[in-house]
């Protein structure tokens, strides 16, 4: 059994997203939330301390960016490679699947910025010009209701915004940091979502997200997956994680051989 419907595995196939609305457990978005406040305040701490954002395009109070930090908790893996997660790998990228990328997306109250038209691929290719690979797969994991008031994500289909077989090259926002990878008049599709729903996408698919304008944060936890590990096509070098996850179908991810402690941190008490 999976909680991927065949309509809506259907549909990835053909514009490359689907919506799986409600499909968090309680407990999961509990959780989520809990690690969220952490790490905001984890980020927060480290801005006082350096003097400087944890990531270029992250800004304070308005919206944050915060990644590669699940090895510090003591539960997020469970969900990272939980069965919800493995049911949508199979559904859109097949029975092999490895962890590329994990990170909090959060935009503050009133004020939480927008973020402009781009493919997550497009990230990949401004620091490996001649890649090809292919698409990986984006999960935006709604901590709360999403909408067009707090900025919920605008997504073009891949033959609506000519991207199916495509990583476009990107330009560079100075003000922001952010790549834009169009600049045209196609408004996307709104993805309006209750707290706990999984949104999944392709990395070729071209996407932004608007301007939180309540009085709330928007929170979204983001993982991704790509098929086999992400390399540079010159160099060789790895991009991001391949942390193991599905082969050949089954779940053969190993806590114990990925661990903080391999990477010199501590697990937080949650």
């Amino acid at each position: 059994m999976t909680l991927v419907p065949e309509t809506a595995a259907t549909q990835f196939s053909e514009t490359g997203v689907m919506v799986l609305p409600g499909v968090l457990s309680t407990e999961n978005l509990t959780m989520l939330r809990e690690e969220c406040a952490y790490f905001l305040g984890y980020a927060d701490a480290q801005m006082d301390l350096t003097g400087r954002a944890m990531n270029p395009i992250t800004v304070r109070g308005s919206r944050y960016f915060v990644n590669g930090l699940y090895r510090h908790s003591s539960r997020l893996w469970r969900f990272l490679f939980g069965d919800v997660l493995a049911d949508v790998c199979r559904a859109t990228l097949g029975d092999d699947a490895v962890l590329f990328n994990e990170q909090w997306v959060v935009k503050g109250p009133e004020e939480g910025m927008a973020f402009s038209w781009h493919q997550d691929s497009g990230y990949v290719k401004a620091r490996d010009p001649e890649t090809t690979h292919p698409p990986y797969l984006t999960c935006w994991c709604t901590l709360d209701d999403v909408s067009v008031a707090n900025g919920t994500v605008h997504v073009l289909g891949l033959d609506e915004g000519g991207t199916r077989d495509t990583i476009v090259t990107h330009g560079h926002d100075r003000e922001t940091n952010d790549l834009i990878g169009y600049t045209g008049d196609l408004a996307g599709t709104a993805i309006e979502a209750p707290a706990g729903s999984v949104i999944a996408f392709s990395s070729y698919n071209l996407h932004r997200s608007g301007t939180n304008t309540t009085d709330a944060m928007r929170r979204v936890y983001l993982a991704q997956y790509a098929a086999a590990p992400i390399v540079h096509s010159r160099t060789g070098e790895q991009f991001n994680l391949a942390v193991p996850f599905l082969r050949d179908g089954r779940n053969v991810y190993d806590r114990s051989q990925d661990t903080a402690a391999n990477w010199g941190g501590l697990d937080h008490p949650g």
